[in-house]
């Protein structure tokens, strides 16, 4: 008689412990559907945007060399750049001193002054730098700060090229095409620096130097 009692509430629990499962399915169920839902009405670029991490630089992450490839298929193959001021100066200074150049020409380009960034000679960020000396007339570092010319960007495909790989260069890409140039000129121009400064790489219409010490660069 005990064993019948015994079995009867052994089941009686079973059932119980069933009816349980089977309630909280159902409210699980319930909440990942209202979560679903309300995960569809985040626009997808914002969704993007939530999932999506840090850059390299701030995760301590070092950007591998390898990954980089200097032709504009690599380039395409990279989703629309962004940033902050440190992003958005350097974009700019590509994009009027250097859109027209290689893939190769432009990471030179902004080899550069990342290279003067960390000089100690320059001022220590990347806005520092390309703007230093803007407001006196082409006694400036970048001459399209003060040519007197407006700072319009009109090819925005262009501006979305140069942006990637001041990306690249800001969340640690590889420096290595230019040896640690800290100067450039085109080919039509010969600054007296020039002949102070050893040579270290040609790359596209652009020659790269290196400043060794602390001499000024105009």
């Amino acid at each position: 008689m005990k064993s019948v009692a015994a079995a009867a509430i052994a089941l009686t629990a079973a059932t119980n412990v069933a009816h349980a499962d089977e309630v909280l399915a159902s409210r699980l169920g319930a909440l990942l559907g209202q979560e679903r839902q309300a995960l569809n009405i985040v626009p997808s670029a914002r969704m993007a945007a939530l999932t999506s991490p840090p850059p390299a630089a701030l995760r301590n992450v070092p950007t591998a060399p390898g990954t980089i490839q200097y032709d504009d298929q690599f380039l395409a193959s990279l989703p629309v750049a962004g940033g902050g001021a440190e992003w958005e100066c350097l974009a700019e200074a590509l994009y009027f001193e250097a859109r027209g150049e290689s893939v190769r020409g432009l990471f030179a380009v902004g080899e550069v002054i990342l290279n003067r960034v960390d000089s100690g000679m320059y001022p220590g960020s990347v806005c520092g730098v390309v703007h230093q000396g803007t407001g006196r007339r082409y006694a400036c570092q970048f001459t399209y700060t003060c040519d007197g010319n407006s700072d319009v960007i009109h090819e925005r495909a262009a501006y979305n090229r140069v942006g990637k790989v001041a990306r690249l260069l800001i969340d640690g890409a590889d420096r290595g095409l230019t040896d640690g140039a800290t100067h450039y000129h085109t080919r039509a121009v010969s600054p007296s620096w020039a002949r102070r400064f050893p040579m270290t790489a040609q790359i596209g219409s652009h020659l790269f130097y290196r400043q060794g010490s602390r001499t000024a660069s105009n």
